[in-house]
């Protein structure tokens, strides 16, 4: 049977800051773009619908809005008959045990019917994130099977973390998807007087090494820059990589302004690549020499 090929549109959005209803607006033209164009997914960046200000005034009131708007996703999703990951969801929950206040990071699986597939907590905080956000910490990172076969989720900073990948792989996933809130800021004040660029090289980099290394597609999506903008902080490149061809994704992979790229998936390019490395095959050994957590620690969802 021929690997399928599924058609991914990567959204490259210009987050304003706490600006909820107008970013959502402008996420829902891009997918209703996408939808027209016959994209089966559409995937947002990380903090998408608020930038990232934990500390702004009305903040506490705006992530405690996070329902409201996941159910918008899931309407949309079913009137355009298309899946989506809305990038991450910062959500506003009260400790069952302790009765605090926390925030938490998630990204969801939206199948085109508008039906919750999967939910990821994002467990690798980003160091400024730790004095707000509450991480998965221990929880295993589960596949989720979806319209376009087994898919992990993963967010951001959890792209430096291979075992992150292997944990997934290991449990079946073909396609992993990473909405992403990433910066050229983000390095060091000795980084950037290294290489100012070093954040970019960073992402390029290890975008291709985890596609290759773990024979799975990668979807990277970051948030951009307002289109113009002659000074962009904004890291962008948003791509949907591959085995043996690397970035696809003509109007995003090589920019940080915002914009859209609906990308080709052939899943025969990722069926190839383990036919070629056996990584799966020899992660998969029972005397194989890294150990790797198997069996009930793995997790595969339906929900």
């Amino acid at each position: 049977m021929m690997a399928p090929t599924y058609k991914i549109a990567v959204i490259q959005l210009h987050p304003e800051p706490m600006q909820i209803e107008s970013n959502y607006c402008k996420a829902a033209r891009f997918i209703k773009d996408a939808a027209a164009k016959g994209a089966q997914l559409a995937v947002l960046p990380e903090y998408h619908l608020t930038n990232w200000i934990p500390n702004h005034p009305q903040a506490s009131d705006i992530y405690s809005q996070w329902e409201i708007y996941l159910d918008k996703y899931r309407a949309l999703a079913k009137e355009q008959n298309i899946c989506i990951v809305p990038g991450t969801i910062v959500e506003r929950h009260e400790d069952p045990a302790t009765k605090e206040q926390q925030l938490l990071n998630a990204a969801y699986f939206i199948d085109n019917k508008g039906e919750i597939l999967g939910r990821y907590q994002k467990k690798n905080l980003w160091h400024p994130e730790r004095p707000y956000l509450t991480s998965s910490t221990h929880e295993p990172h589960e596949v989720i099977e979806t319209p376009l076969g087994p898919v992990g989720l993963l967010i951001c900073w959890d792209l430096a973390f291979p075992e992150a990948f292997r944990e997934l792989i290991l449990a079946g996933a073909k396609i992993i998807i990473i909405p992403t809130f990433w910066t050229l800021s983000d390095c060091s004040p000795y980084g950037l007087a290294v290489n100012p660029r070093s954040e970019a090289l960073f992402l390029e980099s290890t975008v291709a090494s985890r596609t290759f290394e773990n024979t799975c597609a990668v979807v990277f999506v970051n948030a951009g820059g307002r289109v113009g903008t002659s000074k962009l902080n904004y890291a962008g490149l948003s791509r949907v990589a591959v085995p043996f061809l690397g970035a696809l994704g003509d109007e995003t992979k090589d920019s940080c302004e915002e914009g859209m790229s609906v990308v080709d998936l052939d899943m025969r390019h990722v069926e190839e690549a383990e036919a070629n490395y056996k990584v799966r095959a020899d992660l998969a050994r029972e005397d194989w020499h890294y150990v790797y957590p198997r069996g009930e620690t793995m997790g595969r969802t339906k929900l």
